[in-house]
C-alpha cells in the first residue's frame, strides 16, 4: 500500500475525523472509566483491537455478505471480538476486568466500531480497513488518556498509579467522580475545534492570497 494512504488514514482516523471530538461519539467510556490512566489504556486497546478486526473480517467477506442482513452480520463479528477481549482480560488481568466492569461488554454496541464497520469497511479493501480500525481506536484512545491524565493527576495526585504529587496536595473529589469527565471532555472539544478551525481558515486564507 501507497505510504501516503496510510499516513492519510491514520491522520484522518487521529484527527481530521476524530471519532471523539469530531464525530462526537463514543463517549460513554469516555465519561465512566478515564478516572485512571491505566483503565483508559486498556479500554483504548482493547476497543483499538475490536475494531481492527472487526474492519478487517467485514471487509473481507463484504462481497459475499446480503444487504439485508449485513448489520446482523456485523454485530456478530463485533461481539466474537468483544468476546475474545473480555476472555483474555478475565484470564490475565483480573482485578482490571473487574474495574471496568460491563464497559468490556458494551463495547459491541460502540458506535465508533459500528460506524467504521459500515461507513468504511463496506467499501473498502482489508488491509486498508484493517489501518482505519487501528487509527479511529488510536484517535479515541488519545482522548481517553487525555482526560485520565488530568482526572487521575488532580484527583490522586498520580499518573498510571504512580504518586506524582506530594503531601501538599489536597486530592480534588470532583475529579474521580464521573460527572468531572464532562467539564474536561468540553474543554478538549473546544481546543480541539479551534484548532482545526484555525488551520482552516489558514488554509483559505492561503488560497485567497495566491
Amino acid at each position: 500500500m501507497d505510504k501516503r494512504k496510510v499516513k492519510e488514514i491514520f491522520k484522518t482516523g487521529i484527527w481530521d475525523d476524530n471519532p471523539v471530538f469530531r464525530q462526537v461519539i463514543g463517549i460513554c467510556s469516555s465519561l465512566a472509566v478515564t478516572n485512571l490512566l491505566m483503565n483508559s489504556l486498556i479500554m483504548g486497546l482493547a476497543l483499538t483491537f475490536v475494531t481492527a478486526f472487526s474492519e478487517l473480517t467485514i471487509s473481507l467477506i463484504r462481497k459475499f455478505t446480503p444487504r439485508h442482513i449485513r448489520m446482523v452480520v456485523q454485530v456478530l463479528i463485533i461481539s466474537a471480538f468483544v468476546i475474545i477481549v473480555d476472555i483474555f482480560l478475565k484470564a490475565y488481568y483480573t482485578e482490571m476486568s473487574k474495574a471496568l466492569g460491563a464497559y468490556v461488554g458494551l463495547i459491541i454496541t460502540n458506535c465508533i466500531i459500528m460506524g467504521r464497520c459500515e461507513a468504511y469497511a463496506q467499501s473498502n479493501p482489508p488491509i486498508s480497513s484493517f489501518l482505519d480500525g487501528i487509527a479511529s481506536g488510536l484517535g479515541y484512545t488519545m482522548i481517553l488518556l487525555m482526560i485520565a491524565f488530568i482526572r487521575e493527576l488532580m484527583g490522586f495526585g498520580s499518573v498510571f498509579g504512580i504518586k506524582i504529587l506530594g503531601d501538599w496536595w489536597t486530592n480534588w473529589t470532583i475529579m474521580v467522580m464521573p460527572p468531572s469527565a464532562f467539564f474536561i471532555i468540553g474543554v478538549i472539544f473546544w481546543w480541539a475545534r479551534s484548532k482545526t478551525e484555525k488551520k482552516k481558515e489558514e488554509k483559505e486564507g492561503g488560497k485567497v492570497t495566491a
